[in-house]
């Protein structure tokens, strides 16, 4: 079977694109090794956090914007709720810059990006923390919160639900529990060979995740490091400190990145938080990840992050999962032609905060694709050539 495009994995990035791709009118097809949306991957966990003012760097602002609008789109076409702008507060020390994926100060720079780009948001100080937000505590007197309420969360599962839907609906071809054994370049594109058979398409976007590795060869497995994720809800003892307002939460401490936390108010009908930290230095192989989560890695993160700072949270979990994070030494993405297989475009890895850009990315390569204009910029996430000659 033939088709003008092929994407690889369908989780954040793949389902967007196979979307944006079939709306356009593109014969596309879209491979993926488990049955999206599934919780083999990075895509998963009930909600992401989006925010506006990108404390990564400013080429991802457009990013999250247009993903924005896109999710409303999706919402009107689809009557899903995707995105809950609830808000987001994020806690630091006015005293000493906190990292952040890789940015050495990262509430700082997420506050300047806001004020260069327009964006909604104050900053508080610890008393105005006190009053308005009244569920977090345990922090000092130096503390400083930027709070943006157009921030909140994005539904992962649901979302990536209806871009598939939406795009078999325009004439995509979905090939579900299909593993991608290898991709080869011949004159007329790229044979892309599968459990199910090989097909050839003049284009492969690839967006494999935490199999890029494994899939892409050349420099991607020393660049790609896959690092195993802990995510846990705590029932809540007093769920009335986080009213359906509330908002999610980075709570920034120390000047390493994985210092710090993250979190979500309850979901409806759900009386619990999740709260999770980043690993960025253990990492693994993506065919055997740890999913199993133990008594200590429970007590260790209440201890550590929800004790004497989240009033009203209990020590009962109601669950816990692993996931997967895909970094680059940078933190941040790539998108690139693949230097040793002509016709192959990856998108890969997401570096831990990816899914509130996916939308716009997925739209932007296809409109790349179509030759349409208007396209928003990726050349930021171009392969580090330099990086790729030191893995030779």
């Amino acid at each position: 079977m033939h088709y003008d495009v092929i994407v690889v994995g369908l989780g954040a990035f793949g389902a967007a694109t196979v979307y944006q791709l079939a709306r356009r009118g593109v014969n596309v097809a879209g491979v993926d090794r488990f049955s999206p949306p599934h919780d083999q991957g990075s895509s998963h966990g009930d909600t992401r956090i989006t925010r506006q003012a990108i404390g990564e760097g400013a080429a991802y602002v457009p990013l999250a914007l247009n993903s924005h609008r896109i999710w409303r789109e999706l919402e009107a076409l689809s009557g899903a709720p995707l995105l809950e702008a609830c808000g987001m507060l994020m806690l630091s020390d006015s005293r000493v810059a906190t990292r952040g994926h890789g940015t050495a100060d990262f509430a700082g720079e997420t506050a300047a990006l806001a004020r260069s780009f327009g964006i909604e948001h104050d900053l508080l100080n610890a008393a105005e923390i006190a009053q308005r937000f009244p569920q977090f505590t345990g922090y000092s007197s130096h503390a400083v919160g930027y709070y943006e309420p157009g921030a909140g969360y994005v539904r992962p599962e649901r979302a990536i639900e209806v871009q598939l839907k939406l795009a078999q609906q325009a004439g995509a071809a979905l090939y579900p529990n299909t593993p991608v054994l290898s991709m080869e370049a011949y004159d007329g594109g790229v044979r892309v060979h599968t459990s199910a058979g090989t097909f050839t398409a003049g284009r492969v976007i690839s967006c494999a995740g935490m199999w890029s590795a494994k899939l892409l060869g050349g420099p991607f497995p020393s660049l790609l490091k896959v690092c195993r994720q802990q995510l846990f809800w705590f029932e809540l003892d007093e769920p009335e400190r986080f009213a359906p307002d509330s908002p999610v939460y980075i709570l920034l401490d120390g000047d390493a990145d994985t210092d710090s936390c993250y979190g979500f108010p309850p979901l409806p009908g759900e009386n619990a938080i999740k709260i999770a930290t980043e690993n960025y230095a253990d990492s693994g192989d993506p065919d055997h990840i740890d999913r199993s989560i133990n008594q200590a890695d429970v007590d260790a993160m209440y201890e550590q992050h929800v004790a004497g700072r989240l009033a009203g949270v209990s020590r009962r979990l109601l669950r816990a999962k692993a996931c997967t994070y895909t970094i680059t030494p940078d933190f941040n993405f790539l998108i690139d032609e693949h230097p040793q297989l002509p016709g192959v475009t990856v998108v890969s890895a997401c570096s831990g905060h990816g899914f509130k850009h996916s939308a716009a990315v997925g739209e932007a390569l296809a409109m790349h694709y179509c030759r349409e204009t208007g396209a928003a910029d990726l050349s930021a996430f171009r392969l580090n050539k330099a990086a790729v000659s030191a893995t030779r």
